[in-house]
């Protein structure tokens, strides 16, 4: 049925099924390419995949592991650690990663080990020197039992203390470590006690294990760790769906096997949202999607939107959604086979619209096919096909677009509308582990990058161009303000990165601290707005034969700015900072990846030379003498240096 409650669903519905596993899974293995047999696993963790097939599929990564061709920077290490038995979740993490690009390594701490990994240096968990820990702990080991007549004073010291003892392993784990810790918030496998009347009794379990939940949030955000939110997530699905108290008793899975495919795919999903692999943008189909109906042919005032009906309600809560994805950052665009004036004049003229022709960064109405049209939309936003979710109530328009560009993330949308938001929210394509002020002002960002197109479009002179976008640059060591924005660029941006190395906030946090590590945060504003943070340059001081060198970590820019010069800009200022620290010579890295291209050439272009220094497979290393000679600043960038911003 199409109105089947998505509320005790495990099953992945927003996937389409597989057309026949074992024949996919033998086509891909047989593949005599590599990156093609890596290509197809990946395609094939895709589909709605049950936990046997999950397991096999699994199974058949790991023989496939060593021959595989995966891209620098998609494999991950992560360590499962916890009071539960975890091996049963292996295969559901493995996958739901895989789903997103990434080849994940983990390793299993022995059973209830969780203190003794984190604490002692020389443990297996320490020798792994994981990515991310998966910290998985449940009500037993976390929630002190406490007598019913504890006063709540008493309640919540005792909960203090045991909060501050997970802040202290957290905090260890990362200094130690410099991974990203992932805490799973308590699953509320227990029964109440005295029915809707538990949370009221102050010493109860329920009670007590609500307001431990409630501390250890608030502990996960003072401190930068991400939260696996079970609790909330059980909330969707039901707890007795996802767990077995059987299970539990017999072999102290708090996970129940038929719930590993989707719990992994929550993992999975946080593993991407770490490595910067999160979707960016929401491709929307029109008709029947957004509002019910075709606006050609019933006109503005016969589509079915708001108040009214059942379904128009339901459209306008799926805008009002859309909505609010834009509002956190997601990027708007839309695809559409109609009339671009008649499709765009509901936006303005519907009384029902919640979503505007504002919100939606680039519009594609015609009659072509939509392939083509995701392929403008994707350049127009300088973002990759792999950054975009296409939703579309059209089945044929779905297997169109996966069989044209795999690479473009298409759920399956379900036939009735009300189920719309349960199919977009509970995919996770647009996962997060920061909130920044950047994410806030995406929207406006890219509608000022579309005015400043059309200003390019409308000037023969680039030399004028660069000059009327009157552009400032703002360039300042990293701050404690800016590190989630400055961790989420270095691990999602993969086209002007030079090295596409990944840091953890722990890192960048240390970084930062670090005395011998010089390192570049740029603003960049003009006429049009705030593009906000869009380069990061890391430098670590390193003396060679008694010459003190900069040896460039990381270079990464947004590729929203290319084409400005900013490149040299930045040179300057890191020239001009290296040399009042003593610094005598710039050494520069290229590491190419399947994205980074674009910026093969950019170090001879800035006037470097080949360095002596031996590279590392495809590596090529580049080196710049600082002489007398400042590095000129292009002339239309007016800077505000690291000194004057601290003013």
């Amino acid at each position: 049925s199409t109105m089947t409650n998505p509320q005790t669903d495990l099953s992945l519905h927003w996937l389409p099924e597989p057309a026949d596993f074992n024949e996919e899974l033998a086509a891909a293995l047989g593949s005599e390419n590599v990156r093609q047999r890596w290509e197809a696993l990946v395609a094939i963790s895709g589909r709605r995949l049950d936990f046997l097939q999950t397991i096999k599929l699994d199974r058949a990564l790991a023989r496939a592991e060593a021959s595989l061709d995966v891209a620098q920077g998609a494999r991950m290490k992560v360590a499962l650690i916890g009071s539960a038995t975890l091996d049963h979740l292996v295969p559901g993490i493995r996958i739901g990663a895989l789903r997103r690009g990434l080849l994940v390594e983990s390793w299993l701490a022995p059973f209830g080990q969780w203190r003794q990994e984190i604490l002692d240096p020389a443990s297996g968990l320490h020798e792994f020197r994981p990515d991310a820990v998966f910290l998985s702990l449940d009500a037993r080991a976390l929630v002190p039992d406490i007598p019913l007549g504890t006063p709540a004073a008493e309640i919540a010291e005792l909960l203090n203390v045991r909060i501050g003892e997970i802040v202290n392993l957290w905090r260890t784990a990362k200094e130690r470590l410099g991974a990203t810790i992932i805490q799973q918030t308590i699953l509320p496998t227990e029964p109440p006690m005295f029915g809707h009347f538990e949370r009221l009794v102050p010493a109860s379990r329920g009670a007590v294990a609500a307001q431990f939940d409630h501390r250890l949030v608030n502990a996960a955000a003072g401190e930068g760790v991400v939260l696996l939110d079970l609790r909330a997530a059980a909330l969707t699905v039901g707890t007795q769906s996802m767990t077995n108290l059987m299970l539990w008793h017999h072999a102290k899975q708090e996970i129940a096997p038929t719930a590993v495919p989707w719990v992994g795919d929550q993992i999975g999903r946080i593993l991407a949202a770490i490595r910067g692999l999160s979707k960016k943008v929401l491709v929307l189909d029109l008709d029947n999607t957004v509002w019910g109906g075709v606006i050609g042919d019933d006109g503005i005032e016969g589509i079915v939107l708001g108040q009214g009906s059942a379904a128009g309600e339901a459209y306008a809560a799926f805008q009002r959604y859309v909505k609010g994805l834009s509002e956190r950052g997601v990027i708007l665009a839309v695809s559409s086979k109609n009339d671009a004036s008649i499709a765009e004049a509901a936006f303005s003229n519907h009384p029902e619209m919640v979503l505007k022709r504002q919100d939606i960064a680039t519009f594609e109405a015609s009659w072509g096919d939509k392939p083509a049209a995701l392929r403008r939309i994707a350049e127009d936003l300088n973002v990759g096909l792999d950054s975009l979710v296409f939703f579309d109530d059209n089945p044929a328009e779905r297997e169109l677009m996966r069989q044209t560009l795999p690479m473009v993330a298409v759920p399956e949308v379900p036939e009735a509308v009300e189920r719309y938001i349960d199919c977009l929210g509970e995919a996770g394509y647009f996962e997060a582990v920061a909130f920044t002020a950047d994410d806030r002002q995406r929207t406006r960002q890219y509608a000022a990058n579309s005015r400043r197109k059309q200003l390019e479009a409308s000037t023969t002179d680039l030399q004028g161009f660069l000059r009327d976008l009157d552009m400032r640059l703002t360039v300042l060591p990293f701050r404690p303000v800016d590190v989630p924005r400055v961790a989420q660029l270095i691990n999602k941006t993969n086209q002007f990165n030079v090295t596409t190395r990944r840091y953890t906030e722990a890192e960048v946090t240390g970084m930062m601290n670090d005395p011998s590590t010089l390192t570049f945060s740029a603003r960049l504003d003009d006429c049009f707005g705030s593009n906000g943070i869009i380069s990061i340059v890391i430098g670590r001081i390193i003396t060679q034969d008694g010459v003190r060198a900069l040896d460039l970590d990381t270079w990464l820019m947004s590729c929203r700015v290319l084409g400005r010069s900013v490149e040299n800009a930045i040179l300057a200022v890191v020239v001009d900072t290296a040399r009042q620290a003593g610094v005598e010579r710039l050494i520069g890295h290229y590491r190419p990846t399947s994205k980074n291209a674009m910026v093969r050439d950019l170090y001879p272009r800035l006037g470097f030379e080949p360095a002596p220094e031996a590279a590392q497979g495809d590596e090529t290393v580049w080196e710049f003498f600082l002489n007398a000679e400042p590095v000129e600043m292009p002339e239309y960038f007016s800077l505000l240096t690291t000194a004057e911003a601290a003013q």
